[in-house]
């Protein structure tokens, strides 16, 4: 069950402010920022011509302004043809990302905490068991994902294919993207394991793998889009659409920090996802099919003996392009908590400080706190109808409990009285679960925890004679006390009236006969007389 800070409804943004910068504009700026290297290599080239007397250039004013002339339109020409290649993976460069207005964008905590400063224009910071929102900045706006996109894609592979099975690369796959961007070598033809596959995308960010993967589970890479698209919707993505596999740029590929962090929860909770991403590297087999060494390092910088070790860090992926930014899905274990970390439109390389001061911000100030430890009032154990020792009612124990596994998340030193709570119950009562209890705290979603039947050992649980049947092949009627205690009321009010009544009535007509004979009584002796005594 996941609730954000804000309210669940979120409606979809239009993503046109997404699109990438004009070609020609970026030629232009490519131009601009080259110019002063092109007026150094001019005035070397123009004293070197000079001195090897090769264009007599003094003297000869007009010769000099046509070789000027002729420099600059090299240069022009220069800067058409080389434009910087887009990657959809993490680039050394600084991002072109402006951060200066997004570290002040304004940044929610639970419980008010006073918000950490990063330079990410999009941020979440998110218990990766029960969803709970420690920390978000524009959770709910899209921006373009880069490679973390991937994430999806290695997901949808696991949960649709055997490891086991083969992965072969179409012609499509290995020219249908940017040579120059994220890939692994592997050329037409080619067979690996879709395990191997998996690593290659998660590890080494394989754009051609992801291809592969997308038709192998698909057939297509349109039809699956389609299924990315189908399963961001099941996992209550809202802000989302894919548009490729890989999450090179394009207009309607885009994703939220709540959203990606939603699918990251879903990629952790499968135990197959979550051991291959924490991979640090993987040497690809050589096969008939796969002639090639291929070793996969991991591109996460922030495992232990690289430049941004963090201890906690279980595992992560990377992302990068020009229109992204920097990007960064983690995840991260500490203090008994497992926390989910998003960063999005990040300066190259602060995505790694960003996240390492989110992960600072969460692990030391909330905390977990175990609702069934916590929380009496909603566990029948403590009320003493059910614990006593007295037989009359047979052999009397609970049978309704708090699920030991629910807890909140908190700021440290928050008492458990402070969270105000909410009971849904469960019409089917299937598997046993009642009820769904949720808890908040300042109206923001902490955690959830089920009421459940106790599994007392026996087919049935016995209050004397009466026996009610949990069996799994029986039906059971669970009843809300709550609604129905108002209609008990009423009744026993109606029965106590009706007694009433039938009192009035009954000691009306006594009264009555009473009367009537006292009246009898009074008139015989009126006509009573001396003469009645005596006998004629």
């Amino acid at each position: 069950m996941t609730r954000s800070l804000q309210s669940k409804e979120r409606a979809p943004r239009n993503a046109e402010f997404l699109r990438e910068i004009p070609i020609s504009r970026a030629r232009s700026h490519t131009f601009l920022r080259a110019f002063p290297i092109y007026c150094c290599i001019y005035r070397s080239v123009k004293h070197k011509i000079h001195t090897m007397n090769i264009l007599q250039i003094k003297g000869k004013k007009s010769k000099h302004i046509n070789f000027r002339i002729l420099f600059i339109l090299i240069c022009l020409l220069i800067s058409q043809i080389y434009v910087h290649p887009v990657y959809a993976e993490e680039f050394s460069e600084e991002s072109t990302v402006s951060a200066s207005a997004a570290m002040y964008m304004p940044s929610t905590t639970i419980g008010n905490i006073e918000a950490p400063l990063i330079t990410a224009e999009g941020a979440i910071l998110m218990d990766a068991d029960n969803g709970a929102i420690l920390y978000q900045k524009n959770m709910d706006t899209p921006y373009f994902p880069a490679s973390i996109t991937k994430i999806m894609t290695c997901l949808l592979a696991v949960e649709n294919c055997s490891l086991s099975e083969t992965v072969t690369m179409s012609s499509e796959a290995v020219f249908g993207i940017d040579r120059t961007s994220s890939n692994v070598g592997l050329d037409v033809g080619q067979a690996i394991s879709m395990e191997e596959a998996v690593l290659c995308v998660m590890l080494a960010s394989a754009n051609e793998a992801a291809s592969a993967i997308a038709e192998h589970v698909s057939g297509s890479i349109d039809d699956f889009v389609g299924l990315m698209n189908q399963r961001a919707a099941e996992l209550g993505c809202t802000n989302t659409h894919f548009a490729n596999a890989n999450g090179l740029p394009d207009p309607d590929h885009y994703i939220s920090p709540h959203d990606m962090a939603l699918i990251a929860k879903a990629f952790n909770d499968n135990d197959t996802c979550r051991r291959l991403a924490s991979m640090r590297d993987y040497d690809v087999a050589v096969t008939a099919t796969q002639p090639d060494e291929i070793h996969l390092l991991n591109h996460h910088k922030m495992y232990a003996g690289l430049p941004y070790a963090y201890e906690p860090v279980v595992w992560g992926k990377t992302g990068y392009t020009m229109a992204a930014g920097a990007t960064l899905v983690t995840v991260a274990e500490s203090n008994g908590m497992s926390l989910i970390c998003v960063v999005m439109k990040d300066q190259s390389e602060k995505n790694y400080t960003d996240t390492r001061i989110l992960f600072d911000f969460g692990f030391g100030n909330y905390i977990r706190m175990n609702i069934a430890e916590n929380d009496s009032s909603y566990n029948m154990t403590e009320a003493p109808f059910f614990q006593t020792d007295d037989t009359t009612f047979g052999s009397t124990r609970s049978f309704i409990s708090l699920d030991g596994s629910g807890f909140v998340v908190v700021p440290a030193g928050t008492p458990f009285s402070k969270l105000e709570s909410k009971i849904i119950y469960n019409e089917k009562a299937s598997d046993g679960k009642l009820a769904d209890i949720v808890y908040y705290l300042d109206d923001c979603y902490v955690g959830d925890c089920e009421m459940i039947i106790t599994d007392t050992g026996d087919e049935s649980v016995h209050f004397g004679s009466i026996m009610v049947d949990t069996s799994a092949d029986k039906k059971v009627t669970f009843i809300n006390v709550k609604k129905i205690l108002p209609y008990i009321g009423l009744a026993a009010a109606l029965i106590l009236f009706i007694i009433f009544m039938i009192y009035v009535i009954r000691a009306y007509n006594f009264g009555n006969a009473m009367s009537r004979r006292m009246n009898i009584k009074k008139r015989r002796k009126r006509y009573h007389s001396d003469f009645d005594d005596i006998d004629f």
